[in-house]
């Protein structure tokens, strides 16, 4: 099993002795343990971690200071044919200064040792008492430990396989320029912070969202360890705060207060981060003074155990979370399409209604920009237009719904039209070909630029993301319109956007919107079965949406191979899908995404909603006639 750029990392908050090196070497290698037995690769320890934080006065007697140093070489010892990296904390003394130092350990070695530069000395802190900060260093200095020659400054380390590691200290982090940020512009993409952070209501919270900030601003993983409830003393308490944060999002945390080890153990994302970070085009190859350390660190596998995998990522999983991102979209639907009817002086919209899910999410839209130009929906005018597969499901429901919401309502049958230029073209129509499916497509499209052209209104297009990105729509057909409403929507977010609206709506608009929403998803271009339901379902001939909505969200967002867009679906719809079926929808999505570009790169206009949009203007330039070979 390949790793597929994922790094497994370990936060530890410890059972520790103040002042007592050799019974928290033995709490430090019991996590040690832990953490190999989980296969983790980089384990992270508290501030201060060998003596404990809190030691105050004895920092400065040789007793301790020598006891620390016995207590590091036993753990660097320990860690010998080890793959892992440990970073503990202690005292280190440097010709006239004590240091508050990260030591950096792997496989029998001291890769480096990394002081802390920002030192706190307010409230209840006072280290400036006993510690120099490092930025006294300004390049990396030579120092022996415990009969080991390394260095001590301000460094990074090269871990392999793109891990590169950057470390601060507790008050590094709540300072206005951290060094995390430095580090990352060096091209750290894990940062460790080993910390002491007492604990007071509310404080915790704060905390939380540094982490994640500081992550999302440096787009890195950050590890976080904080010292136990075993450092509580006097006035203090300590909680043993443990997280990890990827890109803005805390991914795994810690019980606090807890009076035994705790290792909170995350898989991180290192190829996403790299990818995010040369689309973000902000973080420079730098070159100033700082210490480069290379090692490297065995990370063959990754069975992401340590990782949840969103099978949705386009759809929070949080119902309130859910319903905030629906309205902000519908809110950023509806001002765009206000907009381009104020700019071209149109008397109102033309949308073709189905009675599926598409263009009811577009009739909506239109209702609600007509609310926002402060004019009534006698403006909008809804045409369903039945052809050879067309069910009374849905054309009731399309009739239904443009009466409830109060639109100007026509009903125009292409089944004449379509015979004749059938006959026009001398196609058997008996043959149930994709020309019979796109004569039926462009013969709506016709009827619905003409008719905007007679009313001098703006015809509104009903396509979603997922269909642009699988070329489930006919060139110049359905594919075309004035402006796209839901061209950057993702078939598993117009559902919600639907639901989100009919939660809010009058009992009858609602029904009707619900029943649409339990209505398989299909273009009707084929004719009904024998009892009159829908035959043609688009996923039983494309595959199921919330795999091609998976998979698109990763190939664009981060750039991901076929192996591991398959890796990771495996993962996030494990039991849900066989492995085979995974296999081969990810190769349809690829094949069918790059033979459809030529239909995305002449889309109309659309407002980009999401993070993920296919418009040839904004987000996405591919060329048409590009090969999917090195991608399948």
């Amino acid at each position: 099993m390949m790793n597929y750029g994922f790094f497994r990392v370990a936060s530890a908050s410890l059972k520790l002795k103040v002042a007592d090196p050799e019974y928290n070497t033995t709490e430090i290698k019991n996590v040690i343990d832990e953490a190999i037995e989980e296969q983790v690769r980089l384990l992270v320890t508290p501030e201060l971690s060998v003596t404990g934080y809190t030691c105050a006065d004895l920092f400065f007697t040789k007793s301790l200071l020598v006891s620390a140093e016995k207590a590091l070489k036993e753990i660097v010892d320990y860690t010998k044919n080890k793959n892992i990296v440990v970073l503990v904390g202690m005292p280190v003394a440097f010709y006239n200064n004590l240091y508050n130092c990260a030591v950096v350990i792997n496989n029998g070695e001291i890769l480096g040792i990394v002081p802390k530069q920002s030192i706190a000395n307010y409230n209840e802190f006072y280290e400036k008492r006993w510690f120099a900060s490092g930025k006294q260093f300004e390049s990396c200095q030579p120092i022996s430990i415990c009969g080991f020659d390394t260095q001590i400054g301000n460094q990074i380390f090269d871990l392999g396989d793109g891990v590169v590691l950057g470390v601060e200290i507790c008050e590094d982090l709540w300072v206005a320029a951290p060094p995390s940020s430095t580090y990352s512009c060096h091209g750290a993409n894990i940062i460790a912070n080993l910390s002491a952070s007492d604990e007071y209501v509310s404080k915790a919270e704060y905390r939380r969202s540094l982490v994640a900030n500081q992550s999302a601003r440096c787009i890195c993983s950050y590890v976080y360890a904080g010292a136990s409830v075993y450092e509580s003393t006097t006035d203090l308490v300590f909680s043993g705060a443990t997280m990890v944060a990827e890109n803005g999002t805390i991914i795994a945390e810690g019980e606090r207060f807890s009076r035994e080890n705790v290792i909170t153990i995350a898989d991180v994302d290192i190829e996403k981060l790299i990818s995010q970070r040369r689309l973000n085009m902000s973080f420079e190859n730098l070159s100033d003074a700082i210490g480069y350390v290379k090692t490297n660190i065995d990370n063959d596998n990754n069975d992401l155990k340590y990782r949840f995998v969103d099978p949705h990522p386009f759809v929070p999983a949080d119902d309130e979370k859910r319903r905030e991102r629906c309205r902000e979209i519908f809110s950023i639907q509806a001002s765009g399409l206000a907009k381009r009817i104020e700019h071209v002086g149109s008397k109102g919209v033309v949308v073709g209604i189905s009675g599926g899910l598409d263009s009811t999410l577009a009739l909506l839209v239109c209702v609600e920009a007509m609310k926002l130009l402060g004019r009534d929906n006698s403006g909008i005018t809804g045409i369903t237009m039945p052809g050879f597969g067309t069910t009374d499901r849905t054309h009731d429901n399309a009739v239904n719904l443009m009466k409830s919401l109060g639109v100007e309502s026509k009903e125009i049958s292409i089944k004449a039209a379509c015979i004749q230029h059938m006959q026009d073209i001398d196609y058997d129509e008996s043959i149930r070909d994709i020309t019979y499916e796109n004569t039926q497509a462009r013969e709506r499209t016709q009827i619905l630029f003409d008719m905007a052209n007679k009313d001098n209104k703006l015809l509104v297009g009903t396509g979603d993301l997922s269909e642009l990105a699988m070329g489930w729509c006919t060139y110049n057909g359905d594919h075309m319109s004035m402006y796209g409403v839901n061209a950057s929507v993702p078939k598993t977010l117009v559902r919600y956007l639907v639901k989100y609206v009919a939660d809010i709506s009058k009992k009858d608009t609602a029904d009707i919107l619900y029943d649409i929403l339990d209505t398989p998803v299909s273009p009707e271009l084929l004719p009904p079965d024998e009892e009159g339901n829908i035959a043609q379902k688009t996923e039983e001939n494309i595959g199921p949406y919330e795999l091609h909505d998976f998979f698109l969200y990763n190939f664009i967002r981060f750039g991901f191979s076929r192996e591991k867009l398959s890796f990771m679906a495996k993962k996030a719809f494990n039991g849900k899908y066989s492995d085979n079926e995974i296999d081969h929808w990810v190769q349809v999505f690829i094949k069918r995404f790059f033979i459809s570009q030529f239909k995305r790169s002449c889309v109309p206009d659309s407002p980009k909603v999401g993070s993920v949009s296919l418009s040839p203007r904004g987000d996405w330039r591919m060329p048409s006639d590009a090969s999917f070979n090195s991608f399948i």
